[in-house]
């Protein structure tokens, strides 16, 4: 089965334009996180790591444990457009050594504009890791063009992947000076030399790994991310603006809780209706409509596989609820 896993990180690669040894299989977000904030040192001087309000929480859990280790947490607040490249400059500086980017936010659908706060964190020698859990598979990911130090993922979301199959990418000029801490025999540069007095880092993102994986999660991940390469990202991402731009032309003002810029908003469109929301929630359960229910409002996610008459029942769920205008 060591073969599967040569495979997944091989999609991987074709899907976000990296080489598949920059890749190495996690069991999820918080895992790799964790195992990235502990590889390297803090450095003299740099002990804050910024990151959002709006990150899932495990994010700020995570980043939590690294005080442990000197550092401090700079957070944006919720209420700031991060949107807007100006916030993120301004929590920037020479006491930052890590800055933790969500590419979507999960709460707000709003996509955080990525490349522009690399390139800052860069200028100013801030080690960067991007989080993609929300955006890969919906959105067109470049990491040629981005260059992040660090990239964390999910298969869980767009990929279709299901649950246990997360990932981390290094880059490559970064990957010789990292020392992870939580390793394991599949973390070592030849796992069957079983010799308990030498370890020894694997060359390339696998020493990030740990020990003994679950197989069947990639297995499935791997032949979703297959089939959507198939059809194009750009091709799917096309498609999930049309459906969504039909539930957004339907609701009324002050509903649409995420972005209506489409080059703003993420795969997920957020609805707020207030005081009208659990009535909303009824006639969505009734036609058997799949979404989220979260404090911030109801979150549907338009995908390749559904379709426009799937989307009329929304907009007639809308409009029993007495949702439109």
């Amino acid at each position: 089965w060591g073969a599967a896993f040569d495979e997944f990180r091989n999609v991987l690669a074709r899907l976000l334009k990296g080489r598949a040894e920059q890749f190495c299989p996690q069991t999820n977000l918080s895992s790799a996180l964790g195992k990235i904030l502990h590889s390297l040192p803090r450095k003299a001087g740099r002990e804050v790591i910024v990151l959002s309000e709006n990150d899932f929480p495990s994010i700020g859990f995570v980043a939590q444990q690294a005080e442990s280790l000197g550092y401090r947490l700079r957070w944006l607040p919720a209420r700031v457009d991060q949107s807007e490249p100006r916030v993120w400059f301004d929590a920037l500086d020479d006491s930052v050594q890590w800055l933790v980017l969500t590419h979507v936010q999960s709460n707000t659908g709003i996509q955080v504009p990525v490349a522009p706060i690399l390139t800052r964190a860069r200028e100013l020698g801030i080690l960067s890791v991007v989080d993609v859990a929300q955006s890969v598979g919906i959105l067109p990911i470049d990491l040629e063009e981005l260059a992040p130090d660090f990239l964390i993922g999910s298969c869980v979301k767009w990929l279709c992947g299901g649950p246990g199959a997360g990932f981390l990418w290094v880059n490559e000029e970064l990957l010789s000076q990292c020392e992870p801490r939580d390793v394991g025999w599949f973390s070592h540069a030849n796992p069957f030399a079983f010799d308990i007095h030498d370890f020894k880092y694997h060359a390339d993102a696998r020493r990030f790994w740990g020990g003994t994986p679950s197989v069947a999660p990639f297995i499935v991940a791997t032949y979703a991310i297959r089939q959507l390469l198939q059809i194009g990202i750009e091709e799917i991402r096309a498609h999930n603006l049309k459906l969504s731009r039909r539930i957004i032309d339907a609701l009324p003002a002050g509903a649409l809780f995420s972005p209506a810029n489409d080059d703003k908003r993420s795969g997920t469109v957020i609805i707020d209706y207030g005081a009208k929301q659990a009535q909303f929630v009824v006639e969505l359960e009734k036609r058997q409509i799949r979404f989220d229910r979260r404090v911030f409002g109801v979150r549907l996610s338009p995908h390749i596989s559904n379709t426009d008459a799937e989307i009329e029942k929304v907009l007639e769920a809308m409009s029993r609820a007495a949702c439109t205008i």
